[in-house]
């Protein structure tokens, strides 16, 4: 049987191996060594070489930079994202797909400061705490992978967004006090965007619609609403219309009993005056 360490640390992404050959090919058309395009670029012949081998994925600055050199016209960049996703835990993969396309998403996060809207410090400590432990270079593929998932929050078209957060989530202390803080006050940017509303369920107000657990609700361009719930590390993807359309009453449900968006800031920003 296979153990998930292995899923995760060895079973290398296919689209890594496709983008090393892709890289391999330019860099010999370019009649460049591996040495002479990692000096040309800002990187190591090695880590040149675990590109090419597929080993390691490539960074969104190594694919810029390689691209110029190589004169690949986009031939690599047009392959980032894709190398970003599959840096994501195979769980969430396929609605990560899905979620890079929506023209809206709402979800509800009782636990967690939503992926979405973590600071690198916030993203790096919960795959730090994961059980089991994660190596060192997962962590920063999932922590990479995480913060490629938000150029959602600014895409062209913008998405609308909306995320409700529970207090209890906001006052969890993931991270020391500096990660915290500058959480909060990453909230408080985000929350600004036109795009964006962010809203706090306060800390005891009896029962209220969302006390089954986190959910998203996206709808796609084409527009066909689709649900997802996750919890230990088990991703599904709802389509039954009925099942999504409950989510969209809980959701409603859930706008009208959290804080608005004012009342929001003004508890993260109390937040940060008691840190």
């Amino acid at each position: 049987m296979r153990t998930k360490e292995k899923e995760e640390g060895c079973e290398l992404p296919g689209v890594w191996s496709a983008y090393g050959r892709l890289l391999q090919h330019l860099r010999r058309q370019a009649g460049l060594s591996q040495q002479r395009l990692g000096e040309a670029i800002g990187y190591s012949m090695e880590q040149v070489a675990s590109v090419e081998q597929g080993r390691r994925p490539a960074k969104a600055a190594f694919t810029t930079a390689a691209d110029r050199v190589l004169e690949a016209r986009g031939a690599l960049e047009v392959l980032q994202d894709e190398v970003d996703r599959a840096k994501l835990p195979r769980f969430f993969r396929n609605f990560a797909l899905i979620e890079a396309e929506v023209v809206s998403r709402f979800s509800y996060d009782p636990l967690l400061i939503p992926g979405l809207l973590q600071t690198e410090g916030y993203a790096r400590a919960v795959f730090a705490g994961h059980c089991p432990p994660l190596n060192e270079e997962i962590i920063d593929q999932h922590t990479e992978a995480r913060l490629s998932r938000q150029k959602l929050l600014s895409r062209v078209p913008l998405a609308e967004l909306s995320f409700i957060i529970s207090e209890e989530a906001l006052r969890n202390p993931v991270g020391d006090a500096e990660v915290m803080r500058g959480q909060w006050q990453h909230l408080l940017e985000v929350g600004e965007l036109r795009n964006v509303e962010v809203q706090v369920m306060p800390a005891g107000p009896g029962f209220h619609a969302g006390l089954n657990g986190p959910f998203v609700v996206v709808e796609s361009r084409e527009h066909r609403q689709l649900g997802y719930i996750e919890s230990q590390e088990v991703g599904c993807v709802v389509s039954d219309s009925a099942e999504v359309s409950a989510f969209g009453l809980r959701y409603g449900k859930l706008r009208s009993q959290a804080l608005n968006g004012v009342e929001s800031a003004r508890l993260i920003k109390r937040l940060l005056g008691e840190a």
